[in-house]
């Protein structure tokens, strides 16, 4: 069997403006508030616009790390106009990972048309290189829905990275598994600043107060270990419609089956070290086997 080949397609400009909105929520639309993507560097590295970047910098070996560990990394490309010092400053480390870079110029405004000229190229790979089986796209825009469903129908597996609160609901679901850029092995975890605190000081007791009203009329945001536990007992109820009623299911097999319903399913986001770890806590709900070696489980009979 040949080894796994992975095509990597990165929308440079989405990420890093994601990327320096998540880093500084106290601005409000921060990336343009600073003007950041114009800002030009101070030798001195004192002026608050570019100490803000380098807070918000984007890991690209972090990002081809996790890439690779799904096979070899055949090619790479950044998408943006590089005449941009925000872009600018990231040509070396770039370059220095064998990432090609593709010019673009803004056509409208400040819209560069990557999204269209990344889709055209991905598509391009996949029918000139018959050996990739594996393409990552970077980036959260709603745009990509239709690339990813695109390569997964020429039978490639599709991997998603966008940063956390800027990526479309609709893009994960539409890739085959999905990781949040902030979750990768090797980047720094956001550090609150001193603003974000004072805010969310302020906002605290009104929020408390509408907890309660929220609970009630069933608010759209869902609990995390809560919104996985459904997934979880979903999965079981839908392998156990394929099987004999009461049959041991396997954890691997139930982790998969949860990734393709929900692409962005990581127990380690979780706060657990394994897929056992996140089953054995809802010890009320399933059922596991110590003497199975490959994690077996059910749901538990009521």
């Amino acid at each position: 069997m040949n080894a796994p080949r992975v095509a990597v397609y990165l929308d440079f400009d989405n990420i890093v403006i994601s990327r320096y909105e998540q880093v500084h929520p106290d601005i409000r639309d921060a990336w343009r508030a600073d003007s950041a993507r114009s800002h030009t560097p101070d030798p001195a590295g004192s002026n608050p616009v570019q100490v803000r970047l380098a807070e918000a910098t984007v890991d690209i070996g972090a990002i081809l790390d996790y890439a690779s560990s799904f096979g070899t990394v055949a090619l790479a490309r950044a998408y943006a106009d590089w005449s941009v010092p925000a872009n600018a400053a990231y040509r070396r480390q770039l370059v220095d990972r064998a990432v090609d870079l593709t010019q673009l110029f803004p056509v409208s405004g400040t819209k560069n048309g990557a999204d269209i000229r990344l889709a055209v190229d991905a598509i391009e790979h996949l029918v000139q290189y018959a050996d990739i089986t594996h393409v990552v796209i970077v980036g959260g825009d709603s745009d990509y829905i239709a690339l990813a469903q695109r390569c997964k129908q020429l039978g490639r597996f599709v991997v998603g990275i966008g940063v956390t609160g800027s990526t479309s609901r609709a893009l994960i679901a539409a890739c085959d598994e999905f990781s949040q850029y902030d979750a990768l092995p090797g980047v720094s975890p956001v550090k609150p600043r001193a603003a974000a605190k004072k805010t969310a000081a302020k906002t605290a007791k009104k929020a408390e107060q509408k907890a309660t009203t929220r609970r009630s009329a069933k608010s759209s945001e869902v609990d995390p270990f809560q919104e996985a536990t459904d997934l979880l007992v979903r999965a079981i109820r839908i392998a156990q419609d394929k099987a004999d009623d009461g049959e041991w299911l396997n954890g691997g097999g139930l982790k998969s089956q949860m990734q393709r319903m929900d692409p962005s399913f990581k127990e380690q986001s979780l706060g657990f070290k394994t897929f056992s770890d996140f089953v054995e806590s809802l010890g009320e709900l399933v059922e596991t086997r110590t003497d199975a070696p490959d994690g077996h489980l059910r749901l538990r009979l009521r």
